[in-house]
């Protein structure tokens, strides 16, 4: 049996870097403390299989010291007087998986000989831009406050958001998980979403782990980022006004695209913010369909609120949301083939089946993309997009 040499450091160094505790993974690899020690070798196999657990590239457990590792795009998430930590592998791997799947779909593009999308990199992060672009992007997406009215609820309003942005040609990618694996939980704190910008195959990813909430604040923000043709991750938040430039238009756009300052002008009731405050921002979410941390929002934006009144507020708020989400939240992860769609874009799932049944991308390939591993899971992933088989 071949044995294989691996320094103490490294093994420690990915299991920090896991964010598992040292006892539990004593549990599931019980050899770990001789390695460590170096009264004992893994061999080859049983290494891949610590990679494993960690998640964690073997090939790292090869090197001299542990590497440095940083996020492969622009991080736009620090705040003021806030220490960033190292990302964790869960939202490093999101990202990895995110950018194969949009260079998939950009060489998919490209054969399909599309042309590209006009609105990427369309306008500048001007403050004298920020309504027309709002206004812009309503209009590329047919994103109608009017029809979003009559919507039952503002999270039906969301989904018809995510699939008005699919419908144009963006790839909104929803999940809370790392690719398939519901073990693997992705943490709103650390991120909330981010933009992989590009003018045949523009990618939204939204941290799915995040409150409804939060989320259609996310979209709009990453939309932003997608008009100016830059690519992000966020910490997206009606609350937080960022010092980076950027960062700030960007949520001064999602703003207005969701609740423009003209409409809201127009159905705020001045006496009632006085006299109820909490009903009138519940009756502005209803009219609006959005959360009610974006009303606050644009109250705050119509200087209604000060800074202060406005933080405190937007912190009761969310604490009120987040308990009713804990209350709300099911058991089980719902209809898978459904949960696929959202996970994936609709729009790249029916490419990539499309492609691979004929004969142009390898069943191997697909199945990664799509993170599935049966034919049979694969083939009814096709009929849920439409697909005929």
């Amino acid at each position: 049996m071949n044995y294989v040499a691996v320094k103490p450091t490294l093994l420690r160094w990915a299991q920090k870097r896991s964010g598992q505790s040292i006892q539990s993974l004593y549990k599931k690899i019980p050899k770990l403390k001789l390695w460590e020690t170096g009264e004992a070798k893994p061999t080859l196999k049983q290494l891949e299989q610590f990679a494993k657990t960690v998640h964690t590239p073997i090939g790292y457990l090869f090197l001299d010291k542990p590497p440095i590792e940083k996020i492969p795009i622009p991080d736009f998430r620090k705040m003021p007087n806030v220490s960033q930590k190292n990302p964790s592998p869960d939202l490093l791997d999101t990202l990895y998986i995110c950018q194969r799947r949009q260079d998939w779909y950009r060489d998919y593009m490209r054969s399909m000989k599309e042309e590209p999308l006009s609105f990427i990199g369309s306008v500048r992060p001007l403050a004298s831009n920020i309504v027309k672009t709002a206004e812009n992007i309503r209009k590329v997406l047919n994103f109608s406050i009017e029809e979003r009215k009559k919507l039952t609820t503002w999270t039906s309003a969301l989904s018809r958001f995510i699939e008005q942005a699919n419908s144009v040609g963006i790839l909104v990618m929803v999940s809370g998980i790392v690719g398939s694996n519901n073990r693997r939980k992705l943490d709103p704190k650390e991120f909330r979403g981010f933009a992989l910008s590009d003018t045949l195959a523009p990618l939204i990813f939204i941290n799915g782990a995040d409150t409804k909430a939060a989320q259609m604040f996310t979209i709009a923000h990453e939309l932003a980022h997608l008009w100016i043709n830059q690519t992000a991750i966020s910490n997206a938040q009606a609350l937080a006004i960022p010092k980076h430039h950027i960062e700030s238009w960007c949520n001064k756009v999602a703003a207005e695209l969701l609740v423009p300052l003209n409409q809201i002008r127009q159905q705020c009731d001045n006496e009632k913010i006085k006299l109820n405050f909490s009903n009138e921002v519940q009756r502005l979410a209803k009219h609006f369909k959005v959360s009610s941390l974006v009303i606050l929002r644009r109250i705050y934006d119509m200087k209604k609120l000060t800074a202060r009144e406005f933080s405190t507020r937007y912190e009761e708020e969310l604490k009120k949301i987040n308990e009713i989400q804990k209350k709300n939240k099911k058991s089980g992860g719902g209809d898978f083939f459904l949960t696929l769609r959202v996970r994936v874009s609709p729009r790249f799932a029916r490419a990539l089946v499309s492609h691979t049944l004929e004969g142009h991308t390898s069943f191997r390939e697909s199945f990664q993309l799509l993170g599935v591993k049966k034919m049979s899971t694969f083939k009814e992933a096709g009929k849920s997009v439409g697909v005929k088989l």
